[in-house]
């Protein structure tokens, strides 16, 4: 008996340690954290903050799970969540029946209006179609472009970032903006030059997005918001975030009046409106390194990688062309002509979610490719360029005189040897400029690979410039790296183009052969 209550206890304490060392399950979620106050977005000090952040992680609480933030831009998050790149969408998504039939909604976690704001003075709008003939500025894909977009004679003009609206607003190039009240409440009620104009238009409400098809989670998710919402946590963090308005207490049928102060709300109006000295912006500057460091560092990775696979397939594509059978040559024309005809940015993100979805477009799902999001930079940059340096090294190719090949052909060299030892080399010092020029092409371009959730130099620049609304400072910064970053490869290629250059000898310097080249005779030919 006291063996089996030995056993008894043995097995139970092993299960308990099992049960607390095994992992706590994860909910993935993805937001646009770059100017997104309040919703989800990186304070003065770099951290994640936001009123969607708190919901996102009182809910994963209450599922048993541990919230996990992956950042996407804007225009990537529903096609990333249907890559399976991460379990839910949470940034301000407005449940429509468009975006309805594309994902699974949860219930709304927040009920708000459209807010048209203009500069300070100008008569108030009652109505929007006193805004006949004017421009407003709003953002893409928003209930609120659709509204403009239905009222005649509205000139919309979309943005990607909501303080560049409201600066266009203050500064007298547009009328006014119309987009959702806690973006106007956050970036245009503490600028002393715009006003709130006109009562609310519309009710937008939010949802958090799930992938289709995912009814599973989306019940879980709804009895755990359900629980935030019940318990008062919800009121909570909308009213320190001072988001706690009649409208979304009627939705959720709770008092009117804020439960707690708007602390969050004047915390983030205060880090925004005081005038900082040189010396603070410098050290403000400063405590972004890590951030810049990180981002140069990818910078570079993608802009190395993506040349070298540049150089090596152009360089293919330009033998295939000038000295292949005819098969070959048409393909090669065919890949250039298609690659430089169609934008960079198409391709990257054909790369990166259309290639996701080619398998379950041709009926076998196992044929999707899921390539991660490095490697789909590297490839969009790389085999983009490709393009252009086959043009490169195929006029390097042609300008080489048809006699090289022959006299190599003259001392017993086969075709192959003639193109290794004589043309190929000679070609190369041709097209070391304009190579060198693409890639530093290819590395302002790598900008373009923040559309697929990298965070390279020019998103950092992003994300610096909306937490800290100062575009100047941090613009000159991200410019100077750039250049540091570039001015090396430039010394080098030019360094290299002069040891190549037989014609530019010192006085003095006696003929000589330059490792790749030939003579024939008594002189060089």
């Amino acid at each position: 008996m006291l063996r089996l209550l030995a056993s008894i206890l043995l097995c139970t304490a092993a299960l308990a340690t099992a049960q607390e060392s095994a992992p706590q399950p994860v909910l993935r979620w993805a937001a646009d954290p770059d100017s997104n106050a309040p919703y989800t977005f990186y304070d003065s000090s770099n951290k994640l903050t936001g009123f969607e952040y708190e919901i996102i992680n009182a809910i994963a609480q209450r599922m048993g799970r541990k919230a996990e933030f992956i950042q996407n831009d804007w225009d990537g998050l529903i096609p990333g969540l249907g890559r399976g790149m991460y379990d839910v969408v949470i940034c301000g998504i407005e449940i429509t029946p468009d975006k309805a039939g594309e994902v699974l909604f949860s219930n709304p976690y927040y009920v708000t209006f459209e807010q048209l704001v203009d500069r300070k003075g100008t008569p108030p709008i009652t109505s929007l179609d006193q805004l006949s003939g004017k421009q407003i500025g709003t953002l893409d894909q928003t209930a609120a472009l659709a509204m403009l977009e239905k009222t005649p004679g509205v000139e919309a003009k979309t943005y990607d970032e909501e303080i560049n609206a409201y600066q266009d607003t203050a500064n007298g190039r547009l009328f006014g903006v119309l987009l959702d009240y806690p973006i106007a409440k956050y970036y245009a009620a503490p600028n002393p030059n715009l006003q709130f104009s006109g009562p609310p238009f519309g009710q937008i409400v939010y949802g958090i997005a799930i992938k289709k098809g995912n009814t599973q989670l989306q019940q879980e998710l709804n009895a755990a918001l359900q629980q935030v919402i019940e318990s008062g946590e919800m009121r909570d963090i909308l009213s320190r975030w001072g988001l706690w308005t009649p409208t979304v207490a009627g939705a959720f049928g709770q008092p009117e009046e804020p439960s707690l102060p708007d602390t969050s709300y004047k915390a983030f109006v205060a880090s925004h409106s005081e005038h900082a000295s040189l010396s603070t912006k410098l050290q403000q500057y400063w405590n972004y390194w890590p951030l810049l460091l990180n981002a140069a560092i990818l910078t570079i990775e993608i802009s190395l990688v993506g040349m070298a696979l540049a150089i090596a397939v152009g360089f293919t594509l330009a033998l295939m062309r000038v000295f292949g059978p005819w098969p070959l040559r048409w393909l090669a024309t065919l890949y250039i002509e298609i690659v430089r005809g169609t934008p960079l940015l198409i391709q990257l993100l054909f790369i990166f979610y259309g290639l996701s979805q080619l398998g379950t477009v041709l009926g076998h799902p196992e044929l999707n490719i899921k390539l991660s999001p490095f490697i789909a930079g590297v490839l969009g940059l790389g085999l983009n360029y490709a393009a252009y340096e086959a043009e490169n090294y195929r006029a390097g190719l042609l300008a080489i005189p048809k006699g090289q090949m022959e006299a190599a052909r003259a001392l017993g060299m086969t075709h192959f040897q003639g193109l290794r030892f004589v043309v190929i080399p000679q070609s190369f010092r041709l097209v070391l400029p304009p190579v060198t020029n693409d890639f530093i092409s290819l590395l302002k371009d790598s900008s373009l690979v923040s559309m697929v959730t990298l965070v390279e130099l020019t998103g950092a620049y992003q994300r610096i410039a909306t937490q800290t609304f100062d575009f100047f400072g941090p613009g000159i910064l991200v410019a100077i790296i750039y250049l540091l970053i570039g001015l090396p490869f430039v010394r080098l290629a030019r360094y290299t183009e002069q040891t190549l250059a037989v014609d530019q000898r010192r006085p003095g310097q006696k003929p000589g052969i330059v490792p790749g080249f030939i003579k024939i005779g008594k002189a060089s030919r």
